[in-house]
């Protein structure tokens, strides 16, 4: 049963979602000198374009780690969360919305072609991932019968969801990296545009937007553990130790996938979400649903 974190852990969870983003930003393999990076961004002297709308980026940059920190407050560590809200998924949703409204107005304010290509495309990217994304969450708050989240975490006492809703998961764990444009997913931000919607950005402005896209990073990754891998359930351990392994391994897959995996063409995405992934999350919806109503 979850149980509500004492009121000191809303000031604690921006600073442990920072610490691991941190943490994931020094094993991959593209972060050396990561220190030495957030200094030299500290100093810099913000980008400022030619009749661009200030107001729309410094929101935007600002909104994207905000997004992702209240997004984590319905993450469980172990049975507790800062907020175990009835509609917990929903909140999750959107706040991931913001996240779009970010990286829109961040692409859009500098007044820049490069940038407002990489907002365009994020705006695309997202289209593309997001109904197969919400038919995978759907789905998990389906096996629960719930949209609360420790309700998910506890209806999976007997068998963790990832077991018999693999597609879900897999969907899930795609949709996550393309929620963060990470990985084979890193188009809005892709070099072949001079970084995108970032191309414009310095200094603070440029600190808060990458930061904001690792918090999210992790915070979209976090949530797989209580909605498929059963959050703090296991044996041995105290429950927000598993939580912490299960949330590590997946971000190892991930980070460890990154490397491996080529970026994907924007249209070619949008065909895999549209032809073969929804289908594909649809399908696994109605067995679960199938297996609710034969309960």
């Amino acid at each position: 049963m979850a149980e509500a974190a004492p009121l000191w852990a809303a000031v604690v969870l921006p600073v442990a979602l920072a610490l691991v983003a941190w943490a994931a930003a020094s094993v991959d393999a593209r972060s050396a000198g990561l220190g030495r990076a957030v200094l030299r961004l500290l100093v810099q002297q913000r980008r400022v374009t030619r009749a661009a709308d200030v107001l729309l980026v410094r929101v935007g940059t600002t909104l994207l780690p905000v997004a992702a920190v209240l997004a984590a407050v319905v993450l469980p560590l172990g049975f507790r969360s800062v907020s175990d809200l009835p509609d917990g998924i929903v909140w999750f949703n959107a706040m991931e919305a913001l996240a779009w409204a970010a990286v829109w107005l961040t692409g859009w304010g500098p007044n820049s072609a490069l940038s407002l290509i990489g907002g365009y495309r994020f705006l695309a990217q997202g289209l593309a991932y997001e109904l197969p994304h919400m038919l995978a969450v759907t789905t998990a708050a389906l096996g629960a019968e719930s949209l609360r989240v420790g309700a998910v975490v506890d209806a999976q006492a007997g068998l963790w969801f990832a077991v018999w809703m693999p597609v879900a998961f897999g969907v899930y764990l795609l949709s996550a990296l393309a929620m963060a444009f990470w990985g084979p997913f890193d188009q809005p931000v892709g070099t072949d545009v001079a970084g995108g919607a970032a191309s414009e950005l310095a200094g603070v402005d440029r600190l808060l937007f990458l930061g904001g896209r690792r918090l999210l990073f992790v915070v979209a990754t976090a949530f797989s553990v209580p909605l498929f891998l059963g959050g703090g359930q296991g044996p041995f351990l105290p429950p927000w130790a598993w939580t912490v392994l299960k949330t590590a391994a997946v971000l190892g897959l991930l980070l460890w996938a990154r490397r491996r995996v080529p970026t994907v063409r924007m249209e070619r995405y949008v065909e895999l979400a549209w032809v073969v992934l929804t289908p594909l999350a649809v399908a696994q919806a109605l067995v679960v649903a199938v297996a609710v109503l034969g309960r």
